[in-house]
C-alpha cells in the first residue's frame, strides 16, 4: 500500500470509527441507566459496555499505528482532522494529560449539583462520590492518582525535547543533506509510537482507578468531547467552505 492509499484508508477509518464511537457512547448511557434504575444494580452490564468502549480505543491505537509505519509525515498532518480539531493536537493527537483535567471536572461538576445528598450522607456511586483513597492511597501497580498524573506530564515533557530536538535537524531533511534520511524519518515514527503508547496507557490506567458506575461517567465524558469537538470542528470546515 502506498503512503497516501495509506492516510487515504486512515481518513475512512476515522471517519468510521467516530460514528462507532457514537453507537459506543449510546450503549455505555444505556447501561448507566439500567445500573442506576435497578434496585440492585448492574455491574456486569456496566463492565461489559465498558470494555466495549476500551477495545474501540485500543482498536484505533492499533491501525494508527500501522498507519505511523506506513507515512508518519502523512500520519503528523492529521490530514483526516479539522482545522479546529489540528489547533488542539499535540504530536498527532489529544494531550494525555488532558484525561486529568476532564476528570477533575466532570468529578466537580457532579459534585456541585449532587451537594444536597451528599450533604445528608447519600453515596451517589458516581464520578461525585469519589473518595480521597481514589486519588491518594495506591493502587494498580503501587502508584497513585497523583503520582500517574506527575508521571505522565513527566513522559508528555520528554516527548515534546525529543520532538523539537528532531525537528531542530530537520533542515537536514529538507536541504537534502542528511546522511541517513530514512533513519530521521524512523526516529520520528518512533516519537509518535512512543505519544500513542502514552494516550492508550494514561486512558487505561485511569479506568482502572475508578468503580464501573465512576468509569462509566469518565469514557461518556471522554467519548463526548472526543466527538463534540470532531463534530463541530467538521461543520465549521463545511461553514468556511461555503462562504469561499
Amino acid at each position: 500500500m502506498s503512503q497516501e492509499a495509506a492516510i487515504t484508508s486512515f481518513k475512512k477509518f476515522q471517519e468510521s470509527w467516530i460514528d462507532q464511537l457514537r453507537n459506543h457512547l449510546n450503549h455505555l448511557r444505556s447501561a448507566q441507566n439500567h445500573h442506576r434504575n435497578s434496585a440492585t444494580g448492574d455491574e456486569e452490564r456496566l463492565r461489559e459496555a465498558v470494555g466495549r468502549v476500551m477495545e474501540h480505543f485500543r482498536e484505533y491505537h492499533r491501525a494508527k499505528w500501522a498507519t505511523t509505519e506506513k507515512d508518519v509525515i502523512g500520519v503528523m498532518g492529521t490530514p483526516w482532522a479539522s482545522a479546529l480539531e489540528r489547533s488542539l493536537h499535540w504530536v498527532g493527537g489529544w494531550r494525555p494529560t488532558t484525561l486529568f483535567h476532564l476528570i477533575y471536572t466532570e468529578s466537580s461538576i457532579l459534585f456541585e449539583s449532587r451537594i444536597v445528598d451528599i450533604l445528608r450522607g447519600f453515596r451517589t456511586g458516581d464520578l461525585s462520590d469519589l473518595s480521597p483513597s481514589q486519588f491518594r492511597v495506591k493502587f494498580v501497580k503501587g502508584r497513585t492518582v497523583s503520582e500517574l498524573q506527575c508521571e505522565t506530564v513527566n513522559e508528555e515533557n520528554a516527548i515534546t525535547d525529543e520532538l523539537s530536538e528532531w525537528q531542530d535537524d530537520a533542515s537536514d531533511l529538507v536541504m537534502g543533506t542528511s546522511s541517513d534520511p530514512d533513519q530521521r524519518i524512523r526516529r520520528l515514527a518512533e516519537i509518535v509510537h512512543r505519544t500513542d503508547d502514552l494516550r492508550l496507557r494514561t486512558i487505561t490506567r485511569v479506568v482502572e482507578l475508578l468503580s464501573p458506575l465512576q468509569q462509566a461517567e469518565f469514557l461518556i465524558a471522554a467519548a463526548e468531547l472526543r466527538t463534540g469537538v470532531a463534530g463541530w470542528g467538521t461543520s465549521h470546515d463545511r461553514r468556511r467552505s461555503s462562504e469561499v
